[in-house]
């Protein structure tokens, strides 16, 4: 699709943003870089009301989501609302604010994958300390720890046990800052071998197209924490689970993390990630993963928006 302006959404530039680029080229379409913080309303300014450096008075021809900067919940309201208003005025937006806010949104990903029946450990999300408290204690006494998360983390930042693991006593820590005054539980699952791993599966456009293993000696599997990307056989269970996770969200594409359990599904779904990195998974890929998702931007989702708005497409509906 030769002469698209394709606008990247991110935060910092580097070496995702260079990726996409490079694959819009190659389709004949140009990827713009911009900030959400830096577009904004102003209804004098062009029909739509919108902003977007570099567009002038139109507006792109797609966007694509890589970063959303954390704020204030007045700056961040402000930035999804930008999604929103893009996708409402019939620019295809991947992934959508909806899908960007159902993962973000650590308790939300949960209640919808639970509601999908899609495997995944016991989870809890309260504003009282004392509840939380009382679920430990519960979780305890039948021989399960917990892991503390913040809502809306990233990267592994900011995870603590609670309960007994290894013989040792993990307390509750203060529900500060770090967690926003709230305590997002999920069931421990221990390592079912050592060292101790985790699959993050890619799904693009509805289908699973590549696999890692995520391994390290410590409980936390990310590699921004020092675990080390693996290959992995994309074997049809992990296939199968990752799509119906991400479809349970509604998502263009997705990193869906799964974990191995001993007790309960032997493959459980631990989080879907709506602006997913794939640099470690490139390492273990042995096709172009940003392509991949472009080619699923253009000869998808934007050729539906656009057969959506031809002339009597509701008719055929």
């Amino acid at each position: 699709m030769p002469g698209l302006r394709v606008v990247i959404m991110t935060d910092e530039k580097g070496w995702h943003t260079r990726q996409l680029q490079a694959a819009l080229r190659a389709r004949g379409a140009v990827g713009h870089c911009v900030d959400l913080a830096d577009c904004y309303v102003d209804t004098t300014a062009s029909w739509h009301g919108l902003v977007i450096p570099g567009f002038s008075r139109g507006l792109p021809d797609a966007a694509l989501v890589r970063g959303i900067a954390g704020g204030s919940f007045e700056q961040v309201t402000k930035r999804l609302g930008v999604l929103h208003a893009l996708r409402e005025l019939g620019v295809p937006v991947y992934n959508d604010a909806r899908a960007i806010e159902r993962s973000v949104d650590k308790s939300m990903t949960s209640l919808l994958l639970h509601a999908a029946g899609v495997p995944t450990p016991p989870t809890w999300a309260t504003e009282s300390a004392a509840h939380a408290q009382r679920i430990a204690i519960r979780e305890g006494a039948l021989g399960h720890a917990l892991v503390l998360k913040p809502l809306f983390g990233s990267q592994g930042k900011g995870l603590q046990l609670v309960g007994h693991v290894g013989g040792v006593h993990h307390p509750l820590p203060a529900l500060d800052k770090a967690y926003g005054a709230l305590a997002y539980l999920q069931r421990f699952l221990p390592a079912a071998s050592e060292p101790g791993f985790d699959w993050r599966v890619l799904v693009v456009g509805g289908r699973a197209i590549t696999a890692m293993r995520r391994v390290s000696t410590h409980w936390v599997h990310n590699i921004a924490q020092g675990a080390r990307s693996e290959p992995a056989e994309l074997t049809r269970p992990l296939a199968e689970l990752a799509e119906r996770a991400a479809l349970a969200l509604d998502m263009d594409y997705a990193g869906v993390d799964l974990l191995p359990s001993a007790t309960g599904p032997a493959i459980q779904v631990i989080e879907v990630n709506g602006v997913a990195a794939w640099q470690g998974l490139q390492r273990v890929t042995s096709f172009n993963i940003a392509r991949a998702i472009v080619d699923d931007l253009l000869d998808r989702k934007l050729a539906l928006a656009r057969s959506a708005s031809e002339p009597g497409a509701g008719k055929r509906a």
